[in-house]
């Protein structure tokens, strides 16, 4: 690119949003120098995604100013903030899958043309790309792109609408650790020329550490700090995030010594709703308290297994065995063999939204004694009982056990889920994404609950599209790529790099 600077700064003066009687964002200020690379860190409710929509134009705020390199812009819809130079990646892909990355490109221009001189276009985004520090296949339908490569045309084509100030929204949840250091790289590198100013909304202070200048907190709707990453240790950003709240240790991890094979996986073939292979051939053996963490993209055959596993799933072939005892998952045969679980989003998949937190709980034993008697008379008092010990327990916030479990947050559904599923005793347990948009106390105190389980001597299987959280618990990890087994591994003997490269279907 040309030599001028052509970044533009950003600030935000105590921006506020109220909805109804919410307040969304309370005076909230940043500022983003241009040329810079920005994190942007909070717990989910925070006020992050607000704060971002009142930028780009989405949300009309109810005080505050957004500047616009020093000059104050009165940006009133998305049309606008582009006008400024804003654009935005979501975290979400916006690409149309059926069309070429130069179609993608050119129809995204605001004011199209209704004739395409397709062999000027051409001409003009070689030019472009000339211009450019990487590259995306622009030749090739989206939909036969890597994550990766969507990615870096996602970014392209704000870089080719000419937008200096680009917002990330969670940037790397598709990408591999590989594609996502790329990625990132890359940016940074623009910022340090002087081409773009980046602002990323994150959660993962890795990323923040490697890459960002600068970074703002945001608290509960409110500003809660800000100052250089390399002066802002991680516990000091995870203190901002979180406040005063208390934070639940995890245990240290139990050497466990020539432990017995608990969960048996032979050979499970499945396949999904369209008749396509989903798993192919599935081999994997779980000891007692070991946690076995599957890593992989989404959409590598992880839920799938997950699914046979809970009995969600038919398999097409192969064998499970629990302590060398034939299993097909049903509720009595899990109840039987103690396999408890704790699915991706509870609320959706573990919980019938508009009964009660007692009831939710309630869902395993409301068969047995002393809820049920003469084998079929459900008994309120015990049930709502055991209920208040767990609610108690596992510190689950709700206003009592008779409110309906919608109304609770998702954190709280969690522990929720889990004081049902880890009361009682456990052999078998299989965790989907457990953390998944939690906030930080919450997502400490499921770690912890998972590892008490291992060090109890559950055999555990942690399916996880965060490599941080499996890199944190598991014994061993299993990497899954095209719904087959890539590569497993002892994580005392592993690396981040190496298994990204599984991930990512490159292998040694």
């Amino acid at each position: 690119m040309t030599g001028e600077r052509r970044a533009i700064g950003l600030e935000a003066v105590k921006m506020r949003k109220v909805f109804g009687g919410l307040v969304a964002l309370d005076d909230v200020s940043l500022k983003v120098p241009a040329g810079t690379f920005h994190a942007l860190l909070g717990e989910n409710g925070a006020g992050k995604s607000t704060l971002v929509k009142c930028i780009m134009g989405f949300y009309k705020p109810d005080g505050g100013q957004v500047l616009v390199d020093g000059r104050q812009s009165a940006i009133a819809n998305p049309r606008e903030a582009a006008e400024a130079g804003i654009g935005m990646v979501y975290q979400h892909f916006t690409l149309v899958p059926s069309l070429t990355g130069a179609e993608n490109l050119v129809v995204s221009r605001p004011r199209g043309r209704q004739i395409i001189d397709w062999k000027a276009e051409h001409a003009a985004l070689e030019e472009f790309l000339a211009r450019m520090p990487f590259r995306a296949p622009l030749d090739k339908p989206v939909h036969m792109l890597s994550a990766g490569e969507k990615q870096k045309l996602e970014i392209l084509k704000q870089l080719f609408l000419d937008q200096r100030f680009i917002i990330l929204d969670e940037p790397t949840s598709v990408l591999t650790p590989d594609e996502a250091d790329e990625v990132l790289g890359l940016l940074r590198g623009m910022t340090k020329r002087g081409d773009v100013t980046v602002l990323m909304i994150t959660h993962k202070f890795r990323e923040v550490q490697a890459f960002a200048d600068d970074l703002t907190v945001l608290r509960k709707g409110g500003y809660a700090g800000a100052g250089k990453v390399a002066e802002t240790p991680v516990d000091a950003m995870a203190k901002m995030m979180i406040g005063d709240t208390q934070i639940r240790e995890r245990a240290a991890r139990v050497a466990q010594k020539d432990a017995p094979v608990t969960l048996d996986i032979a050979g499970v073939c499945a396949d999904a709703d369209d008749g396509r292979v989903a798993i192919d051939g599935i081999n994997l053996k779980i000891h007692a308290g070991e946690i076995v963490g599957i890593a992989g993209v989404s959409g590598n055959g992880q839920s799938a297994l997950v699914e046979v596993l809970s009995g969600q799933r038919p398999m097409r072939e192969g064998q499970l065995t629990i302590k060398g005892s034939d299993f097909i998952p049903s509720r009595q045969s899990m109840a039987k063999y103690k396999v408890f679980g704790l699915p991706e989003e509870p609320l959706k998949n573990a919980a019938v939204p508009n009964m009660t937190v007692a009831e939710n709980i309630a869902f395993r034993t409301f068969d047995q004694p002393p809820i049920a008697t003469l084998g079929w008379w459900l008994s309120a008092g015990p049930m709502r009982k055991r209920a208040q010990e767990l609610i108690a327990r596992y510190r689950v916030k709700t206003p009592s056990a008779d409110a309906p479990i919608a109304a609770l947050s998702g954190g709280n559904v969690q522990r929720a889920v889990l004081a049902r599923e880890l009361s009682g005793e456990v052999d078998v347990l299989i965790v989907a994404n457990p953390c998944f948009g939690l906030d930080f106390a919450s997502v400490e105190e499921i770690r912890a609950q998972i590892m008490d389980q291992r060090n109890r001597g559950a055999a555990v299987l942690l399916v996880s599209e965060d490599l941080d959280e499996i890199l944190s618990l598991s014994d061993r990890v299993a990497v899954m790529s095209e719904g087959k087994i890539a590569y497993v591994e002892e994580i005392a003997k592993t690396d981040r790099a190496t298994i990204g490269h599984h991930m990512a279907g490159h292998g040694h």
